[in-house]
């Protein structure tokens, strides 16, 4: 079984979605993985990094989309007979071992989960609702996942910026997180936002199951040579260095590459539409350094 691994921060901003595509596309073409990128953000990014708007419109009109497969979980037998491996894509952007469980910019129905979440607690006698919905959100996105989760060496979930289910449930299904910061004060709070986070949900599950997700490291973006050399990034890294450590911190940093910026126009990760460029050479120092870590 390989790793669950998800990107997530409570900024928005952060090249969060950039960082998992270019991650999940290095994994696979430089040292032959088998890699599935999940979207979980109803933003869409990631998959529209790869896919045009044209195959997602297509996908979406054939209900193969990540939006089916919880609509599945919140009231069974009510939508299609999709499998998660119907609507997995394979080989995405005509990369063997890259494939995606396309986002939706409709999700899920909030108001719907905790009415389907509601009665299942009045069916059960339960008195805490609390318990009802904790033990939804560890198994939503664990549960979706595990016919494929064999299948793979890498399953990376980009989470939406904040703190909503699908976030939370992405976080209890992984072995690790991957941290994405800008080198700015306010990404410290964000980084700190998180760890409080992940801690309380450590806490509310204590009772029923252990959640393990670890962090894997924190990665700057974005850092340009201004930026690496002021006042603020020195500020920055001292106190990331004094709450995590400085081994929590990834050496390979990612720079401000315009590349990587139009990369996006193509529907592709900047590592296959300008591979010798500084970011995409960054983005492979940094798939080396996680698999180290690993």
């Amino acid at each position: 079984m390989g790793y669950v691994i998800a990107t997530a921060n409570m900024k928005g901003g952060v090249g969060k979605t950039t960082l998992t595509v270019n991650l999940a596309t290095c994994l696979a073409k430089n040292h032959g993985k088998r890699v599935l990128v999940l979207d979980l953000d109803s933003q869409i990014s990631a998959t529209l990094s790869l896919m045009s708007p044209v195959d997602f419109a297509k996908r979406r009109k054939q209900s193969k989309t990540f939006r089916y497969l919880i609509d599945e979980v919140v009231n069974p037998g009510s939508q299609s007979d999709l499998t998660i491996q119907d609507i997995i894509q394979s080989e995405v952007c005509n990369l063997p071992g890259l494939n995606l469980l396309p986002g939706d910019i409709d999700l899920y129905d909030e108001f719907v989960v905790s009415e389907m979440l509601h009665q299942q607690a009045t069916a059960l006698g339960e008195q805490d609702f609390e318990t009802v919905w904790n033990r939804f959100e560890r198994v939503l996105v664990n549960n979706i996942l595990k016919p494929v989760r064999q299948e793979y060496d890498f399953i990376l979930l980009d989470c939406a910026p904040g703190y909503n289910l699908l976030t939370r449930s992405a976080l209890a299904a992984s072995d690790f997180y991957i941290l994405p910061a800008k080198p700015e004060p306010l990404s410290v709070v964000g980084i700190q936002l998180l760890e409080r986070r992940i801690s309380q949900l450590k806490d509310s599950h204590e009772q029923e199951a252990k959640i393990n997700i670890q962090m894997l490291g924190i990665v700057f973006s974005m850092a340009t040579v201004n930026l690496l050399t002021g006042r603020y990034y020195k500020q920055v890294m001292h106190r990331v260095v004094e709450d995590f450590g400085v081994e929590k911190i990834c050496k390979a940093q990612i720079p401000v590459d315009v590349n990587v910026a139009k990369a996006v126009d193509s529907f592709m990760p900047a590592v296959l539409t300008a591979p010798q460029s500084a970011g995409s050479k960054a983005f492979s120092q940094l798939t080396q350094e996680l698999l180290q870590k690993l």
